[in-house]
């Protein structure tokens, strides 16, 4: 355990951060399985769009792995 302050406030945003960001890929993951699936309709593979290009703006997920993750959901229709 740390002993100084500002590295106990690291922990606390780390904790916090790992929390949100474990959250936030999860529900992407499940976003990217509904558009996969055959009866996934246009709006479930639209949600699924937002949410890669929103991870891949926040840093959740890297700028190209998004376009090729989108790039196979196009080709997938």
């Amino acid at each position: 355990m740390p002993r100084i302050a500002s590295a106990k406030k690291n922990m606390r945003k780390t904790r916090a951060a790992t929390a949100r960001n474990r959250s936030q890929r999860a529900a992407l993951r499940t976003a990217m399985k509904t558009a996969k699936s055959t009866e996934a309709s246009p709006v479930e593979r639209m949600k699924a769009v937002q949410l890669l290009d929103r991870s891949a703006r926040k840093g959740l997920i890297h700028k190209n792995a998004a376009a090729r993750q989108k790039s196979k959901l196009a080709k997938a229709k």
